[in-house]
């Protein structure tokens, strides 16, 4: 199923003059789509680089020193119970739990530099999907929203999708914040391995379905018409809402859509290769959608909050899928001559303590994480930054939130001094604080 988000993370549940017929495949028509088709039609067309991003959001908080950034030589009780095996370049080793992504190494890059300046969930979330501190007076815009804001549909493709809900919205983490609801992403909620998997009010079950659809459709219609002979003083606006509602339906209707979303158009070979779960899935059909016209994708990967049992998770639970499925994604966009065109980046909210606690777990730590990132003209095979010997801190190129908004706006083809109006009226510039790293501009 999917729901159009706000920023409270529940369905939009406003109550309006059609809410009686407003059911099923319409309630999409009624709330979200309208409204995003409405905000299309005011954002001009640009000539920016047309390079994609797909983000993948380890919720929770992945442990550096276990995953991207292992310290064998430091004291046991840091370095943990794994080993490190080598990548396809022989001076950079990560855990053994990733051989997949060892051998495919030549297709992004690790940012061991990265601090995220936090260690809380929600507050993380929302930093680290904005670049931006808290204001309580004003809520940034994650970076699909900006994108979806500034580029629009292609394809007649919705431009921003969130692949599950492991997103923390205590802080308004993902969400459009000050550009408005109308931007936020359209998300997809649900197993994709699951046979019976399908995106509700993107498929109509069967023609019964179909036909109640287009009942509803014309009662909206009609209504719309009444409501133009009411409001003969604001004909056109009434005219130019017709027009977004026609555009809602064909969107919804449309088999393009439908056809994006349905995994049982792959081969079962590749189906296997991501992975016969939820990620693994989730990543299939985040390239699906990126090949379909969707320039944003965000997929969610919970459970990383390792307070208690760190290497039992990764090891029998974590590791595995993040490197079947992100690996295979890197390969299949490689192979299919995406990867220069799509920004792919794998981040969670935070470090985790280099000492292992007495539950066999480790913490939440602000100073230090990694980040993985390449593809759509981010370097290759580099690491970029160095925490010291313990993994507790930056000592080389840090990589700050707003550092890391300013450098995928630049690789997005946004510029950063992009001017918007606040709901007060206020301008407000997309980054005012954080610099380019030039290390990630290949």
């Amino acid at each position: 199923m999917f729901r159009w988000t706000t920023g409270a993370n529940r369905p939009c549940d406003g109550v309006n003059r059609r809410q009686f017929i407003q059911v099923g495949g319409l309630a999409a028509l009624a709330f979200g789509l309208p409204d995003w088709l409405r905000a299309r039609a005011l954002t001009p067309e640009r000539n920016r680089k047309d390079v994609n991003c797909i983000l993948i959001w380890a919720q929770g908080g992945p442990s550096h020193l276990d995953l991207f950034d292992p310290k064998p030589d430091a004291p046991v009780e840091i370095r943990g119970e794994f080993g490190t095996i080598p990548t396809c370049d022989p001076a950079v080793r990560i855990c053994e739990h990733l051989p997949r992504l060892a051998r495919h190494f030549d297709k992004f890059s690790l940012v061991r530099g990265g601090d995220p300046q936090n260690g809380s969930h929600g507050l993380a979330d929302y930093m680290l999907m904005s670049g931006q501190r808290r204001n309580p007076a004003l809520t940034y815009p994650c970076y699909g929203s900006v994108i979806a804001q500034q580029r629009g549909y292609k394809n007649d493709m919705l431009p921003f999708v969130q692949i599950g809900g492991s997103i923390d919205r205590t802080f308004n983490g993902g969400v459009a914040g000050f550009l408005g609801d109308q931007f936020n992403p359209f998300e997809v909620i649900g197993d994709p391995n699951n046979p019976g998997f399908r995106v509700r009010d993107l498929s109509v079950a069967n023609q019964d379905a179909a036909l109640r659809l287009e009942r509803r459709r014309r009662m909206l219609i009609e209504l719309e018409k009444f409501q133009q002979g009411v409001e003969r003083s604001a004909a056109s606006p009434v005219a130019a809402r017709d027009a977004f509602y026609e555009k809602a339906f064909n969107l919804i209707t449309s088999p393009r859509a439908k056809i994006a979303f349905d995994l049982n158009r792959e081969p079962d070979k590749l189906r296997d290769e991501y992975g016969r779960n939820a990620f693994g899935q989730s990543c299939l059909m985040a390239r699906r959608l990126i090949e379909a016209g969707v320039h944003f994708v965000t997929v969610t990967d919970g459970g990383w909050d390792t307070h208690q049992n760190n290497f039992a998770a990764i090891k029998t639970r974590l590791a595995p899928k993040l490197d079947q499925g992100y690996a295979t994604l890197l390969k299949d966009l490689h192979a299919r001559g995406l990867l220069d065109s799509t920004l792919v980046i794998w981040m969670g909210d935070f470090g985790r303590t280099p000492k292992v606690n007495s539950s066999a777990g480790r913490d939440h730590w602000a100073t230090a994480h990694t980040i993985a990132i390449g593809g759509g003209g981010a370097p290759l095979g580099k690491v970029i930054g160095q925490t010291d010997g313990l993994g507790e801190r930056v000592i080389d190129t840090p990589v700050r939130p707003a550092d890391l908004a300013a450098t995928i706006y630049t690789l997005l083809g946004v510029p950063l001094d992009t001017g918007f109006q606040s709901p007060d009226g206020r301008p407000v510039q997309l980054v005012s604080e954080g610099h380019v790293v030039r290390e990630l501009i290949a």
